[in-house]
Protein backbone atom coordinates (compact mmCIF):
# COMPACT_ATOMS: atom_id res chain seq x y z
CA UNK A 1 0.00 0.00 0.00
CA UNK A 2 1.40 3.39 -0.98
CA UNK A 3 1.17 6.50 1.11
CA UNK A 4 -0.63 9.44 -0.41
CA UNK A 5 2.47 11.53 -0.99
CA UNK A 6 4.12 13.35 -3.81
CA UNK A 7 7.58 12.47 -2.48
CA UNK A 8 9.30 9.83 -4.57
CA UNK A 9 9.35 6.37 -3.05
CA UNK A 10 12.83 4.95 -3.28
CA UNK A 11 14.75 1.78 -2.59
CA UNK A 12 18.12 2.69 -1.13
CA UNK A 13 20.77 0.02 -1.05
CA UNK A 14 22.32 -0.80 2.31
CA UNK A 15 25.66 0.83 1.55
CA UNK A 16 24.00 4.17 0.80
CA UNK A 17 21.87 4.05 3.94
CA UNK A 18 24.90 3.06 5.99
CA UNK A 19 27.02 5.89 4.56
CA UNK A 20 24.27 8.44 5.14
CA UNK A 21 23.79 7.29 8.73
CA UNK A 22 27.31 6.52 9.93
CA UNK A 23 29.18 9.26 8.12
CA UNK A 24 26.95 12.22 8.98
CA UNK A 25 29.46 14.69 7.56
CA UNK A 26 30.03 12.73 4.37
CA UNK A 27 28.84 13.38 0.85
CA UNK A 28 25.68 11.32 1.37
CA UNK A 29 24.51 13.33 4.37
CA UNK A 30 22.11 15.10 1.99
CA UNK A 31 20.45 11.75 1.34
CA UNK A 32 19.70 11.44 5.06
CA UNK A 33 18.34 14.98 5.07
CA UNK A 34 16.16 14.11 2.06
CA UNK A 35 14.34 11.25 3.79
CA UNK A 36 14.11 13.08 7.12
CA UNK A 37 12.60 16.16 5.49
CA UNK A 38 10.08 14.13 3.48
CA UNK A 39 11.69 14.76 0.09
CA UNK A 40 11.74 11.00 -0.45
CA UNK A 41 10.26 7.95 1.26
CA UNK A 42 12.54 4.93 1.63
CA UNK A 43 10.87 1.61 0.93
CA UNK A 44 11.72 -1.16 3.40
CA UNK A 45 11.31 -4.91 3.45
CA UNK A 46 12.15 -7.59 5.98
CA UNK A 47 15.30 -8.66 4.10
CA UNK A 48 16.62 -5.13 3.53
CA UNK A 49 16.01 -4.16 7.15
CA UNK A 50 17.66 -7.35 8.39
CA UNK A 51 20.71 -6.62 6.27
CA UNK A 52 20.95 -3.08 7.63
CA UNK A 53 20.78 -4.40 11.20
CA UNK A 54 23.51 -6.92 10.43
CA UNK A 55 25.82 -4.39 8.78
CA UNK A 56 25.43 -1.79 11.53
CA UNK A 57 26.73 -4.42 13.97
CA UNK A 58 30.00 -4.94 12.05
CA UNK A 59 32.91 -4.50 14.47
CA UNK A 60 34.73 -2.15 12.07
CA UNK A 61 32.11 0.56 12.72
CA UNK A 62 32.58 0.32 16.51
CA UNK A 63 28.93 1.18 17.13
CA UNK A 64 27.45 0.33 20.50
CA UNK A 65 23.96 -1.14 20.68
CA UNK A 66 22.71 2.33 21.67
CA UNK A 67 24.49 3.92 18.69
CA UNK A 68 22.95 1.35 16.37
CA UNK A 69 19.47 1.96 17.83
CA UNK A 70 19.87 5.71 17.41
CA UNK A 71 20.94 5.35 13.78
CA UNK A 72 18.01 3.05 13.07
CA UNK A 73 15.70 5.62 14.68
CA UNK A 74 17.05 8.15 12.18
CA UNK A 75 15.99 5.93 9.30
CA UNK A 76 13.29 3.33 9.90
CA UNK A 77 10.48 5.70 11.01
CA UNK A 78 10.82 7.61 7.74
CA UNK A 79 10.35 4.53 5.61
CA UNK A 80 7.39 2.59 4.36
CA UNK A 81 7.38 -1.17 4.79
CA UNK A 82 6.36 -3.12 1.71
CA UNK A 83 4.67 -6.46 2.15
CA UNK A 84 6.51 -8.75 -0.19
CA UNK A 85 4.34 -11.11 -2.24
CA UNK A 86 4.85 -14.85 -1.94
CA UNK A 87 5.53 -14.99 -5.68
CA UNK A 88 7.11 -12.39 -7.87
CA UNK A 89 7.13 -12.29 -11.65
CA UNK A 90 10.34 -13.02 -13.49
CA UNK A 91 12.65 -10.11 -12.81
CA UNK A 92 16.12 -9.30 -14.07
CA UNK A 93 18.65 -11.30 -12.06
CA UNK A 94 21.46 -9.48 -10.33
CA UNK A 95 24.95 -10.93 -10.72
CA UNK A 96 25.24 -10.75 -6.93
CA UNK A 97 22.35 -12.81 -5.52
CA UNK A 98 22.61 -10.87 -2.24
CA UNK A 99 21.45 -7.75 -4.08
CA UNK A 100 18.38 -9.34 -5.65
CA UNK A 101 16.30 -8.22 -2.65
CA UNK A 102 16.62 -4.60 -3.83
CA UNK A 103 15.27 -5.46 -7.29
CA UNK A 104 12.40 -7.39 -5.70
CA UNK A 105 11.59 -4.56 -3.29
CA UNK A 106 11.67 -1.94 -6.05
CA UNK A 107 9.25 -4.05 -8.10
CA UNK A 108 6.89 -4.99 -5.27
CA UNK A 109 6.87 -1.47 -3.83
CA UNK A 110 6.47 0.19 -7.22
CA UNK A 111 9.48 2.34 -6.39
CA UNK A 112 9.99 5.55 -8.28
CA UNK A 113 13.75 4.93 -8.08
CA UNK A 114 16.22 2.27 -7.02
CA UNK A 115 19.22 4.24 -5.75
CA UNK A 116 22.55 2.47 -5.52
CA UNK A 117 26.26 2.67 -5.98
CA UNK A 118 26.50 -1.05 -6.65
CA UNK A 119 27.72 -1.85 -10.16
CA UNK A 120 25.82 -5.13 -10.23
CA UNK A 121 22.54 -3.30 -9.65
CA UNK A 122 23.40 -0.39 -11.95
CA UNK A 123 24.10 -2.90 -14.73
CA UNK A 124 20.42 -3.92 -14.61
CA UNK A 125 19.14 -0.41 -15.38
CA UNK A 126 18.46 -1.08 -19.09
CA UNK A 127 16.42 -4.20 -18.39
CA UNK A 128 14.48 -3.21 -15.26
CA UNK A 129 11.06 -1.55 -15.21
CA UNK A 130 12.07 0.97 -12.53
CA UNK A 131 14.85 3.57 -12.88
CA UNK A 132 18.13 2.49 -11.27
CA UNK A 133 20.39 5.47 -10.56
CA UNK A 134 23.34 6.52 -8.46
CA UNK A 135 22.90 8.62 -5.34
CA UNK A 136 24.29 11.68 -7.13
CA UNK A 137 21.83 11.25 -9.99
CA UNK A 138 18.94 10.84 -7.56
CA UNK A 139 19.92 13.82 -5.43
CA UNK A 140 20.08 15.99 -8.57
CA UNK A 141 16.43 15.11 -9.29
CA UNK A 142 15.50 16.42 -5.84
CA UNK A 143 17.17 19.74 -6.58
Amino acid sequence: MRKATSAPQVVLDTNLVLSALVFAGGRLATLRTAWQSGHCVPLLSGPTTTELLRVLAYPKFKLSADDQAQLLADYLPYGQTVRMPARLPTLPQCRDPNDQMFIELAHAGKADWLVTGDRDLLALAPSFSRPIVTADEFLRTLG
